[in-house]
């Protein structure tokens, strides 16, 4: 058996033959050519054949600026198309000979293991319908593709979907073929990257996007499997009220760092989610006012219909009245403040009851099969997507709520909020929470930030409560932290217990966490503001940048642990919202297993996780994808909290501990404390390119000033991927292992590897970083960039990428990376020729755009193509 299916390499070889045909015939021969041996020149340099690597090398020197743009964007094309080809692979028609695939088989599976541990079929059934899994949308600088370009990338998609039959005769294939020549041609003559940088709103028409072409299919899709799943297995049907799996999104909502996103913008998003949402229910209702023909009806519908022919349409028809009245409504709001007709749709409520009503007509009315058609799917967009399409979060960092009081205090005379200590302002803000009189002056002109940080609490107060999820709180340390918040939405008017959420993100932090939160329970009057669920969010991104991924995980699994407890001593229900990012770096893991690993009790049925940049539309870009992602969700979240994993043994832990603290402490040596560090990464890697380019709406520093602290985590990571030395996902972890094995360790490493879930994901993701690691293209960076003193510590940090290489081998006693998964050893492998010649053309562009005073568009666009190209080639690097 191969490693890579027959049919998905013929698929990338054609795409890459059409695609070869369409530079041919825009660009001409000589340039085809030169495409050729560069290809040919990065294969034979991947054998280990130095002189082709040099020869490589010497024929991309020699590239005049004028063909550096089109070089870089045949390669790029090339990438995306072979992500096409393995994206539709994913979900290809599979013949009679070929097994399920895992996601297909993930929930039945699951069921039957349910019901062998003695769960009744009855709990298995209330369990799925009570699932409380929210997916939150992102948006970050990972994702450079323009949208206009991965909606041709779709079609191509589509198109390969189209062929994937034996019985097409050679006229059809014929046509197919032509389509997919015609696609590729417009995306080679598309600009691939946007030439500006992309505003909040930008981003949040991009996330509607992913909704309206995939998500609004796959959703229903998904629960008709699930219901089919649980009736086959259990006989038990799902409820049409049931929501598993619902939307949220940060898009729009995301200040913290990001002065782009106001009070105004976030008004605009949530207006335009209205507006789009309102468009797609629209097409629902049409649809089914076609359908819907029947006369029979229950004396419950004919009370609101009166005695029609077609009660059914008639209801249908006022809805959608109300439908096209909310959508103008939105449409014109976003243009200007727009007073609220009486039709207006107010509440998902108010969208969800006449479809109710039909439903449950035309089941009384013995039409089950009618009322399990569109209708059904209509009613379950509703519960999933409510009346906004997505809940929009609000994030602002705690030194703005602290720094907004701070001013209102000595305002008021009462003195300085920033200087009292935690004691201090937890008496202010409790005594302010329950005094019924205004906190804020009337007369009071409050400096700009303290404004906009007004003006975002009141922009909540005016919206409807569903429309918005939590408000995060980045960087939070302190119980004053949460009561802060709460204290503003207070004084701005929110009369709505809106969700507060403390983001622990450091290590500090996380091992703060739990006392926290069981001082904020265990204020007087707290439990009456928030009732008794407390939502806690857990920061992968900036723990793993401060301490290493290994320490930071092993932090995040104990904070989790800790909050688990205390919500238990406390009696309330815990919540735990996952900020993963797309890179292990950044707590990036497939979504199965990383749900798996999580610490027993700490799922119990619900999840919220953030997905981040292109991870975005790598799950969730094709309707069919998108089925498998919601499955994958599902079965993991429901086997973690019916079957969950066992608590690890005190032996592990001491292991864990014991490593976590090893690791850390050589991560900061190198980061923090070598002191030509900041200086090598700045030289060596594409760092200050990243931040001028127009990758996303969010400055690259949360300050404009300072070193590797004020970084963001994305650009940290994604500067580090493209040169491919992957350092902040393996850093400490290699030599912190390589000591307890030489320490005869390693049979109680494997025991780990085995029995603990927790410590088998990392050393999987581990490895798999490893596995798209590359020396020698570190070192060609580091010799074209960086000055001629600091190769000896980029030598140094390659001999610790070797050393983690070797430790991984080591643990899983083979002499091959990835041996136990070759097909993604062999999807890695096939890419590297078109990814080698896309580093060194991005080190030269670097080298030559350093150079110039005045920097040429045409070579920083050619540059920003190669971070495009790379990222496609490396898949996970935000």
């Amino acid at each position: 058996m191969t490693d890579i299916d027959v049919r998905l390499r013929e698929d990338v070889h054609d795409l890459g033959e059409l695609l070869g045909q369409t530079i041919r015939q825009h660009m001409g021969d000589d340039f085809f050519h030169r495409i050729e041996a560069i290809r040919r020149g990065a294969k034979q340099g991947r054998r280990a054949d130095q002189a082709q690597l040099q020869a490589l090398r010497e024929l991309l020197h020699e590239v005049p600026d004028n063909l550096l743009l089109p070089v870089c964007r045949a390669f790029n094309q090339f990438l995306n198309l072979a992500n096409i080809a393995e994206q539709y692979h994913r979900i290809r028609r599979r013949r009679p000979d070929e097994g399920e695939s895992f996601e297909q088989r993930c929930l039945p599976e699951l069921f039957a293991r349910l019901q062998q541990a003695e769960i009744a079929p009855e709990a298995i059934a209330a369990h799925v319908a009570a699932l409380d899994i929210e997916l939150v949308l992102t948006a970050h600088p990972t994702e450079v593709t323009r949208r206009t370009l991965i909606q041709k990338y779709d079609a191509i998609a589509m198109a390969l979907a189209t062929r994937d039959h034996d019985d097409l005769s050679v006229h059809e294939q014929a046509e197919v073929r032509s389509e997919l020549a015609r696609l590729i041609s417009e995306a080679w003559h598309t600009d691939e990257i946007r030439r500006s940088r992309p505003t909040p709103v930008d981003e949040a028409k991009w996330g509607f996007a992913v909704i309206e072409h995939s998500l609004w299919q796959a959703l229903p899709r998904f629960l008709r499997q699930l219901d089919s799943d649980l009736q086959a297995s259990c006989g038990q049907q799902l409820d049409s009220t049931a929501a598993p799996v619902r939307m949220a999104s940060w898009m729009g909502g995301d200040r913290d760092g990001n002065p782009n996103v106001t009070a105004p913008v976030t008004r605009e998003v949530l207006l335009l989610g209205r507006w789009m949402a309102a468009d797609l229910y629209l097409r629902d209702i049409e649809q089914l006012t076609r359908e819907l023909s029947m006369q029979a009806a229950s004396a419950e519908l004919l009370a609101h219909t009166g005695e029609v022919d077609e009660p059914y349409r008639e209801l249908l028809k006022g809805l959608r009245q109300r439908l096209l009245t909310t959508r103008d409504w939105a449409a014109a709001a976003v243009q200007a403040p727009t007073s609220e007709p009486d039709a207006l749709l107010r509440s998902a409520d108010e969208l969800r009851a006449p479809l109710q009503l039909c439903y449950d007509s035309l089941q009384g009315c013995g039409m089950q099969q009618i009322a399990d058609g569109p209708l059904l799917d209509t009613l379950r967009r509703v519960n999933a997507f409510g009346l906004g399409l997505v809940r929009l979060d609000i994030r602002q960092d705690a030194g703005r709520h602290r720094e907004a009081l701070s001013e209102l205090t000595r305002y008021l005379q009462l003195g300085d909020y920033l200087e009292w200590d935690e004691e201090e302002k937890r008496v202010f803000l409790l005594r302010e929470l329950d005094n019924p009189r205004p906190l804020l002056p009337a007369r009071w002109q409050p400096g700009a930030d303290t404004a906009e940080v007004l003006a975002t609490c009141a922009t909540v107060a005016e919206q409807p409560q569903e429309l918005l999820g939590a408000y995060v709180i980045s960087m939070a340390a302190e119980v004053s932290d949460v009561l802060a918040v709460k204290l503003l939405l207070k004084a701005s008017g929110v009369a709505w217990p809106m969700r507060v959420v403390p983001l622990f993100e450091t290590l500090a932090d996380l091992q703060h966490a739990a006392t926290v939160i069981d001082q904020l329970l265990s204020l007087p009057g707290y439990r009456a503001l928030v009732g008794d669920v407390q939502e806690v969010m857990i920061g992968y991104s900036d723990s793993a940048k401060d301490a290493g991924t290994l320490a930071a995980g092993w932090a995040q699994y104990r904070a989790q642990e800790a909050l688990v407890a205390v919500a238990r001593e406390q009696g309330v229900r815990l919540r735990l919202f996952h900020g993963r990012g797309g890179t292990v770096g950044r707590g990036g893991a497939p979504a199965h297993m990383a749900i798996l690993s999580q610490p027993p009790g700490s799922v119990n049925g619900q999840l919220r996780v953030t997905e981040q940049g292109e991870m975005i539309r790598f799950k969730f870009g094709l309707p069919g994808i998108a089925v498998q992602s919601l499955q994958l969700y599902t079965s993991a979240v429901l086997e973690a909290t019916l079957l969950p994993p066992p608590a690890p043994q005190q032996a592990w832990r001491d292991m864990m501990q014991a490593l976590a603290e090893r690791s850390v402490q050589v991560y900061r040596g190198v980061v923090r404390d070598e002191p030509q560090f900041v200086e090598y990464f700045r030289q060596a890697t594409p760092e200050q390119e990243l931040g001028r380019l127009p990758l996303g709406s969010r400055p690259a520093k949360r300050k404009a000033q300072g070193g590797i602290e004020t970084l963001r985590a994305i650009p940290w990571i994604f500067a580090w991927t493209q040169t491919r030395l992957m350092l902040p996902a393996w850093l400490g972890a290699g030599q912190a292992i390589s000591e307890q094995l030489e320490q005869d360790k390693g049979a109680l490493l494997r025991d780990m590897m085995t029995h603990w879930p927790f410590f088998f994901a990392r050393v999987e993701m581990l490895e798999m970083v490893l596995s798209k690691a590359d020396a020698t293209i570190s070192r060609f960076y580091e010799q074209r960039l960086a000055e001629p003193a600091l190769w000896p510590l980029g030598e140094r940090l390659r001999e610790a990428l070797q050393q983690a290489i070797e430790v991984v081998l080591e643990l899983r006693e083979t002499d091959t990376l990835l041996a136990h998964n070759p097909g993604l050893a062999e999807s890695v492998a096939i890419r590297n020729p078109y990814t080698d010649p896309l580093h060194l053309l991005q080190a030269e562009l670097m080298a030559r755009t350093r150079q110039q005073a005045d920097l040429d568009p045409e070579l920083e666009r050619a540059l920003l193509v190669t971070v495009a190209g790379i990222a496609a080639g490396m898949r996970n690097t935000g």
